[in-house]
């Protein structure tokens, strides 16, 4: 069962003593204030204050819109089906917001912790419009019912809500320093891979393995989805070995459309998507496909996956600079297979990998934990908007 809360259930089983209202009875729109500021731009006005759109930070500049604490929401983008990251966040002291996120000012009868940890909660597909590119319109967006409980219960489940929250971050962070400790024993054993001191061997992606793409079957076509084909999107590409997928497809999915299916160990590049997420890796634990939007690298005898997958990571910000320049950034498989990668002795890789795999055996159990406490997170928010706390 899915933990986020239906439009359905929200509006038939408010609980007694709750009021039943729309979004935008509690908040005020400040979305006039917006300005977008494209990237080529942006490059000219670097500073200390942070520029969201719809996923978070994406830039710093040299100027400010807004100084107050405000709830921002996704406008548009995948993230808003896939919810691979919030669609709405808490922000406050001095920011820019593009045109990508709505910003809104909380009143006084709403605690804005409980607003964000609802609007996170709840399933949003009744409110987007578009499928190829998903948009969460400000009519749509305040249309939103939202059971509200007096203040004092609303910030005590906020309360209870940001110790669970507490708990998750704390398992994400343990797997994101176990990230820091494999990049360090890469640096100790083959140097920077971009200034390269150590004078390996040089060669393109290109010349070392092939490079592939997936695609995206007929949207409108539900025969082509919800088989047993696991379907890698960009926003689950997130530096981790990918054991299970959002979507699968159907065998005739997987022939109608560009796609293949990738084997184990082929290493997984985001060529596009919102925020950080270009550029990132992951690698298959599962044979898989791909839409588009990811360059898949297949395993090859001429440099070890493991090896090659912790240097792309290591080289996260060179492979994203190779997209910069025009309204859209993006990678592509030329831009991909023309990186330069560095090239020790095989046997030094693979000895590597084989610190890699040990530690990919605690990483498991570190995820599980993760995973354990995400769950937790996400069924006290389902109970706390029902009324069962």
């Amino acid at each position: 069962m899915s933990l986020y809360l239906s439009k359905t259930s929200i509006e038939s089983s408010c609980p007694q003593k709750w009021k039943l209202v729309d979004l935008h009875t509690i908040v005020t729109s400040l979305d006039s204030r917006r300005i977008p500021i494209e990237a080529s731009r942006r490059s000219s006005r670097k500073g200390a204050y942070r520029y969201y759109g719809a996923s978070g930070i994406i830039d710093y500049i040299d100027d400010f819109i807004f100084d107050e604490e405000t709830l921002l929401v996704a406008e548009d983008g995948a993230n808003l089906l896939a919810r691979s990251t919030p669609i709405a966040f808490k922000v406050s002291g001095k920011y820019w917001v593009n045109n990508h996120a709505h910003v809104l000012k909380i009143k006084e009868q709403a605690d804005i912790d409980f607003v964000n940890y609802f609007l996170n909660q709840i399933d949003l597909e009744p409110y987007i419009t578009g499928s190829a590119q998903p948009k969460l319109n400000a009519d749509k967006l305040q249309s939103i019912k939202i059971p509200l409980p007096p203040i004092a219960e609303q910030k005590r489940i906020a309360a209870i809500a940001q110790k669970a929250d507490r708990l998750r971050r704390t398992r994400r962070y343990t797997l994101e320093l176990s990230d820091s400790y494999l990049r360090s024993v890469f640096l100790e054993m083959f140097g920077d891979p971009i200034t390269n001191p150590r004078g390996w061997d040089i060669s393109t992606i290109g010349e070392l393995v092939k490079v592939e793409t997936g695609g995206t079957p007929d949207r409108t076509n539900s025969n082509l989805y919800g088989g047993a084909i696991p379907w890698v999107k960009t926003g689950e590409v997130t530096g981790s070995v990918i054991y299970q997928t959002e979507e699968h497809l159907t065998e005739e999915g997987l022939q109608s459309s560009n796609c293949r299916l990738f084997p184990i160990g082929t290493i997984i590049i985001a060529m596009y998507g919102q925020g950080l997420t270009r550029g990132r890796s992951a690698k298959l634990g599962i044979e898989a496909t791909t839409n588009q939007a990811c360059a898949a690298i297949l395993p090859s005898q001429k440099i070890n996956s493991d090896y090659l997958w912790a240097l792309l990571r290591v080289s996260y910000e060179e492979l994203r600079d190779l997209g910069r320049g025009g309204n859209q950034p993006n990678l592509n498989l030329e831009l991909v297979r023309s990186f330069r990668v560095i090239c020790p002795p095989l046997p030094l890789q693979k000895k590597f990998a084989q610190i890699v795999q040990r530690f990919e055996r605690l990483r498991i159990q570190q995820r599980e934990a993760e995973r354990q406490a995400e769950h937790l997170f996400q069924t006290i928010l389902y109970r706390a908007f029902r009324g069962e706390l």
